[in-house]
């Protein structure tokens, strides 16, 4: 028998949210390559299995051994340099030793830096003004420290993305504000000094010159003759050339919005952004409305910041507003690592929220001892 409080914490809105998303992708995938639809469903299988375990895990008591995979993920990440195989420039994958799968630890480390501050922050809630300089610094090299490591293979759009996420959800949490405000006085002043040092691989300059100059990389430019031409209401299959005929290049990964766009044109692009922005400000709200629950808070605004920075990013790069990375849009693009990532990290939040039972007996005051409270609470 499932506890029924469990059924009523858990965030039935959310699901409704993502299942069109993945219904999506499937019928775009499924259009475009009969074969790579196949093994999606492998994956969105392989998903669900994952779901099922991760949902009765008690993330809000494994302190200890967060720490610990938080540890082994800054080892792979290293491990990379080393034995990681090497792909378009960059080294990101370690293969499975009697096996034909890969990972991607520069992936993985997203969902244990969120545990990681999660449960961090959760023991050492802000004070009314805010973390000071001690704490900040504290919490920063959890970040800082995966964020060097990625930025080596190299994979600066990963990197950024682990940066802004991580800082981001700080800034939700709760810092001084001369704290931000002496960081972006230092970021000024450093700017130049990073340009003359030059820290960037020449594929990644030829990027942001191309950006820049607005002389677009063959794919941005497919992707938008494919928006482009689309009108109001898309195009049916037959007559979306640039991704049927092959036009568009990895129209069924980085670059899915531009065929959805095509096939659905103008109100369609909208009716995606409406959702995604549905989904993001949901899971903020989560966060907001449970407010001292910071290892909820932590879950929520992470989860939030990460899905707008892969939507805007992906997006922006798709129409030519911003150089091109590879930042796959959630839960669409084609791929088990990306797909794989956000179902956890989805997973993580609905078993925070459907277990909050247990955070809101043990937040109540009570003067009972605390094993007779710990007894209680595991018989409940």
């Amino acid at each position: 028998m499932i506890d029924r409080r469990i059924l009523a914490h858990f965030d039935y809105i959310l699901l409704l949210l993502v299942l069109p998303l993945v219904a999506l992708s499937l019928f775009l995938i499924n259009e475009l390559d009969s074969v790579l639809f196949a093994k999606q469903i492998k994956y969105i299988s392989l998903g669900c299995g994952l779901m099922v375990v991760l949902f009765f895990v008690p993330f809000r008591k494994l302190n200890g051994i967060i720490v610990a995979l938080y540890i082994v993920c800054l080892m792979l990440l290293i491990l990379v340099h080393f034995i990681g195989t090497q792909k378009l420039g960059a080294q990101r994958w370690i293969n499975i030793p009697f096996t034909s799968f890969s990972i991607q630890p520069s992936e993985i480390i997203k969902t244990f830096l969120m545990l990681l501050l999660a449960s961090y922050i959760a023991r050492n809630p802000p004070p009314k003004g805010g973390y000071g300089i001690k704490e900040f610094c504290i919490i920063s090299s959890f970040i800082l420290v995966p964020f060097m490591i990625i930025l080596k293979e190299p994979d600066l759009g990963t990197a950024m993305v682990i940066l802004l996420t991580g800082f981001g959800t700080l800034f939700l949490v709760g810092v001084n504000k001369k704290i931000w405000i002496s960081l972006g006085l230092i970021m000024l002043i450093l700017a130049p000094v990073a340009y003359v040092a030059n820290p960037l691989k020449d594929y990644q300059k030829k990027r942001i010159t191309d950006f820049v100059s607005e002389n677009y990389p063959y794919q941005v430019n497919q992707a938008l003759i494919a928006v482009g031409a689309s009108g109001l209401v898309g195009k049916s299959k037959e007559e979306a050339t640039q991704s049927q005929l092959k036009f568009l290049p990895y129209a069924n990964t980085d670059f899915i919005f531009a065929y959805f766009v095509e096939r659905f044109g103008l109100l369609g692009a909208f009716g995606l952004l409406t959702l995604f922005f549905c989904i993001i400000v949901h899971i903020l709200s989560l966060g907001f409305t449970y407010g001292k629950d910071y290892f909820l808070r932590v879950v929520t605004g992470y989860i939030a910041i990460l899905i707008f920075l892969y939507v805007g990013i992906n997006i922006c790069m798709v129409i030519g507003l911003a150089p091109v990375v590879g930042i796959p849009l959630p839960l669409m693009s084609y791929g088990g690592t990306s797909f794989i990532t956000f179902i956890t990290l989805f997973t993580i939040l609905e078993n925070v929220l459907a277990f909050r039972f247990v955070f809101e007996y043990n937040a109540t005051p009570s003067k009972r001892g605390p094993l007779a409270q710990l007894v209680r609470a595991l018989g409940s």
